[in-house]
């Protein structure tokens, strides 16, 4: 997207491409419905707005297809222009048509996103909104899908813009000042500022942190098997899965490096990491897939140390788990899995954290197991309705979580009115950058430029 221009109007496929029972073109801009009009049975009227129409698509004085015509008048629509949506039959052959048609007859290609950003452009929403219906279209999970329903109704726009409102009233308050300099006057009550940036500071602080329980439900939660060779985690893999994914072997050692595979538990994704055995060993690459492995460990949020019932001592188990723990995220949860019961069901092992038996090659247990790794990440989901899931929004957040600390700091050390305007200022610019109202045309253009071609 080279240049962000409103003044053309453009067409796109919106739904996937390929053979279907139903394709849809979306055309947008002041244009629209002239141009569809060229083509379409019937006449195109502004009391049709908001109606489906039947008919059929001429090529010259042939009928391409019959088709449904659906039309939206700005600023009434998703972009806030005038908008046509073409439901047309799937058939590539129809949809190339119906779109090289729209192009003969004024319309231009839209590019990746350009749906989406002219919709922001015109005040259909915010920055962090439209990113929220990237969010939406990519979502694999109903943990995600519900995070980007949230941000794209503008549940985190909401705070974000009632923290600026507050911090703006005090910001012109101490511009204010600086006109009355020489009376040396207060307009902006310095007990009042300090509570409410420590008040921001602490929504702030708590957004940031919140992205890294975002990412994980966007991207999957991390969950590493760990344990001894011939522990059984590969077969754990494969038995969560119900699918032969991981190489299983009854010699020591066979997986080298790890493996990921991706699981939806209940709506929530966990991204499972089948690590390399961990011993000490003299086989060079081995050594580097166990030293990849606990670097695994340390980034999980859940960690399942697989203990081999019939040939693990107590001695080890506690050595295991001194290393687990040594390795693992102060957050994340470690669950001592005993397996192979099935050949000593008998076994004496003992552990002070949470543990669950299973035998891995029968699939005894694996129902539990799955309980627990819902039951363990599903409280984090209802803890706050605003969860950050994007980069971007992270480290506008970092920056303001900054700017709020120099701010703080600048009041304890009593620096004037324009030392502290200055800090504020950058802090309402980094709450800005999330929303949009202060952008540039480069942020636009690489947030807008991943979305699919038609959205």
């Amino acid at each position: 997207m080279n240049a962000i221009s409103r003044e053309e109007t453009i067409c796109a496929l919106s739904t996937p491409q390929g053979v279907g029972g139903i394709a849809v073109v979306r055309v947008s801009g002041s244009q629209a419905w002239v141009i569809v009009g060229k083509l379409f049975s019937k006449p195109l009227q502004p009391e049709q707005k908001r109606k489906a129409l039947f008919g059929c698509i001429f090529d010259g004085k042939e009928i391409l297809d019959e088709v449904v015509v659906t039309l939206f008048q700005g600023p009434h629509s998703f972009t806030g222009e005038d908008v046509v949506e073409i439901a047309c039959h799937g058939s590539r052959y129809v949809q190339q048509r119906i779109l090289q048609l729209l192009q003969e007859n004024g319309c231009r290609m839209a590019t990746a996103g350009e749906y989406t950003m002219r919709a922001y452009l015109n005040g259909r929403m915010d920055l962090s909104r439209a990113e929220a219906v990237g969010d939406v279209i990519a979502s694999e999970s109903a943990a995600a899908h519900k995070q980007a329903v949230h941000q794209m109704r503008g549940g985190f726009s909401k705070e974000i813009d009632g923290l600026r409102e507050r911090l703006i009233h005090f910001a012109s308050l101490l511009e204010l000042e600086l006109d009355f300099s020489e009376e040396d006057v207060e307009f902006a009550d310095r007990t009042q500022l300090l509570n409410l940036l420590n008040e921001i500071l602490k929504v702030v602080v708590q957004l940031r942190d919140s992205f890294q329980l975002g990412n994980a439900i966007k991207n999957g939660v991390p969950v590493a098997i760990v344990g001894a060779p011939n522990a059984g985690k590969s077969t754990l893999l494969n038995a969560l899965l119900n699918e032969e994914r991981a190489i299983v072997s009854d010699i020591a050692g066979t997986t080298r490096d790890t493996v990921e595979e991706v699981l939806n538990v209940e709506g929530i994704q966990f991204r499972f990491i089948d690590t390399a055995g961990i011993r000490e060993t003299t086989d060079t690459i081995e050594q580097l897939g166990i030293a990849r492995s606990m670097e695994k460990v340390g980034l999980a949020q859940l960690v399942l140390l697989l203990v081999d019932v019939s040939n693990t001592s107590q001695a080890t188990l506690n050595e295991m788990l001194v290393s687990i723990h040594a390795k693992a995220r102060p957050d994340a949860r470690v669950l001592v899995v005993f397996n192979k019961i099935d050949a000593n069901p008998n076994f004496e092992l003992k552990v002070e954290g949470s543990s669950l038996n299973i035998s891995a090659k029968s699939g005894e247990g694996i129902d539990g197991l799955r309980s627990w790794l819902v039951e363990s990440f599903a409280p984090l989901l209802n803890e706050s309705d605003t969860v950050v899931t994007n980069a971007r929004h992270f480290e506008s957040l970092r920056l303001a979580a900054l700017s709020l600390d120099e701010v703080l700091n600048g009041m304890n050390l009593g620096v004037p009115s324009d030392l502290l305007t200055v800090d504020i200022r950058k802090t309402l610019y980094h709450l800005s950058e999330i929303t949009g109202n202060i952008s540039a045309d480069d942020i636009l253009h690489s947030i807008f430029g991943k979305f699919c071609i038609g959205k």
